[in-house]
């Protein structure tokens, strides 16, 4: 199984960047005991030293989807700015999120299905006829193209094959748009509640996260007491 993660800060600031750069390698870490196979695609550098904006990873293994289940959602960092020492601010948040791979359309003659079909329109009873168009079909996209510009059944083979060629390099651009345009929207949609995993100080120690029942046994309280009033 295949897949590819981006972890981001999003429009955070740079204390979110490094962050980032924290959680890459915890990340890769845990990756590299689980065994799993990883390469890094792209990497957008923060204002400061050391800091990431973003990092995408494609990654490939066998037990890549509940591996991935512990790690997608929001994180968040506990801690101090170290860029800014008199902010207030403590609790600092990253995402990841999954990016929808581009279909690898690697052009080969072997998925094309070619037939042979009567040409229509102006020409003359030779147009109609004789079975000179083209139509070319890519199976694994479905994309098809018809050409009838020659009298020439080889001559419309060939420009078929140009043509098809041209509408599947379109589709592989317009995927590569949509995954740049869903990367941006993961950029600019952090969720900053409910983190899936919490760190905390300097070094970057993972923090347990501790249910806690008592906000809502506080109002089952002033329920109760409501009721007996």
């Amino acid at each position: 199984m295949k897949k590819i993660i981006q972890i981001t800060a999003g429009s955070g600031p740079a204390e979110c960047c490094w962050v980032v750069a924290q959680v890459l390698k915890h990340f890769i870490k845990e990756l590299s005991d689980f065994k799993m196979e990883y390469a890094i695609l792209h990497k957008v550098k923060g204002t400061e030293n050391r800091t990431l904006q973003s990092v995408t990873i494609q990654l490939k293994g066998k037990e890549l989807e509940p591996f991935l289940n512990t790690w997608i959602g929001t994180i968040k960092w506990i801690g101090k700015s170290s860029f800014r020492k008199f902010h207030k601010r403590n609790n600092w948040f990253v995402g990841i999120q999954e990016v929808t791979r581009i279909s690898e359309l690697n052009f080969n003659e072997r998925d094309l299905k070619y037939q042979a079909i009567r040409s229509s329109g102006p020409g003359g009873q030779h147009v109609n006829k004789v079975s000179s168009a083209i139509r070319v079909l890519h199976i694994p996209t479905g994309i098809q193209v018809v050409v009838m510009d020659s009298r020439s059944q080889h001559q419309n083979r060939k420009v078929a094959l140009e043509r098809i060629q041209i509408k599947l390099q379109e589709k592989q651009i317009e995927s590569l748009k949509n995954s740049m345009q869903q990367q941006w929207e993961n950029h600019m949609s952090l969720e900053r509640g409910n983190p899936i995993k919490i760190f905390t100080g300097s070094d970057f120690k993972q923090k347990k996260k501790e249910k806690s029942f008592k906000t809502k046994r506080n109002q089952l309280k002033t329920d109760l007491r409501k009721q007996l009033e």
